[in-house]
């Protein structure tokens, strides 16, 4: 099984929705009834808003697990499990394509550029590309970089992160999560440390406009050499 696998369960305590991720979403999507795609939508929260709010809505996901809990949530929507840079795994037309969470980091740049050709060709003109990722261009300042520690509620348990042997060409993701002194799981995983200039570059040459370039989805000011994310905004023009 996999560590998202193992995570699903715990996802919504540690990561519970959050109202400024998805009104900055919203802010792109356009008119109700048009559609949106969540590429690495894990348990389909920010789906289960815009189908809410009359959008068509497809999440997709690598692991089942969390397809499956989407589904179970929010059954409107349509989730398929697939690699999200697969040849197939973009189908239709979206007025508002996005991902959150890192999920960007785990493509290596070759597959990068594939999925980024699959979302060009699926987005409608005047429609957008969102994605959130860390900010490489100050973790790769540092040897590793451990992210402060996720608890739950009562205290019970514990999520770990941390970066590790990072290097302009691959970084370790470390990840566990500890309860009552005993690890339920723990994996590790390669992350692809692109800069905001190579992802600009890469995206000028898939035919995307850069619309915005923000350090949070408050809209702040992105300086790359201190802050540890980056939102980047992408329209087809």
């Amino acid at each position: 099984m996999s560590f998202y696998s193992g995570f699903a369960p715990f996802y919504e305590q540690l990561f519970p929705f959050r109202e400024d991720l998805y009104l900055f979403l919203r802010g792109y999507a356009g008119c109700s009834g048009g559609a949106v795609l969540d590429a690495g939508c894990g348990p389909g929260h920010y789906c289960c808003r815009f189908i809410g709010e009359g959008f068509r809505v497809t999440g997709i996901d690598l692991d089942q697990q969390m397809i499956n809990v989407a589904r179970a949530s929010c059954r409107a929507a349509t989730f398929r499990c697939t690699d999200i840079a697969a040849p197939d795994a973009v189908q239709g037309s979206f007025q508002l394509i996005y991902s959150t969470g890192n999920v960007i980091a785990h493509l290596s740049p070759e597959r990068l550029v594939t999925f980024l050709d699959n979302v060009y060709e699926a987005l409608d003109t005047g429609g957008y590309w969102i994605f959130q990722v860390v900010n490489w261009d100050y973790l790769l300042t540092l040897q590793d970089y451990t992210f402060p520690v996720r608890s739950f509620a009562d205290g019970s348990s514990e999520f770990h992160r941390r970066y590790s042997l990072i290097s302009p060409e691959e970084v370790v993701f470390d990840v566990s999560l500890l309860s009552g002194g005993e690890t339920v799981f723990s994996e590790h995983s390669r992350l692809y440390p692109l800069t905001s200039d190579v992802f600009v570059q890469l995206h000028l040459e898939a035919g995307f406009a850069l619309e915005a370039l923000y350090a949070g989805f408050d809209c702040s000011e992105f300086h790359k050499e201190r802050n540890s994310a980056m939102i980047m905004v992408f329209g087809k023009r």
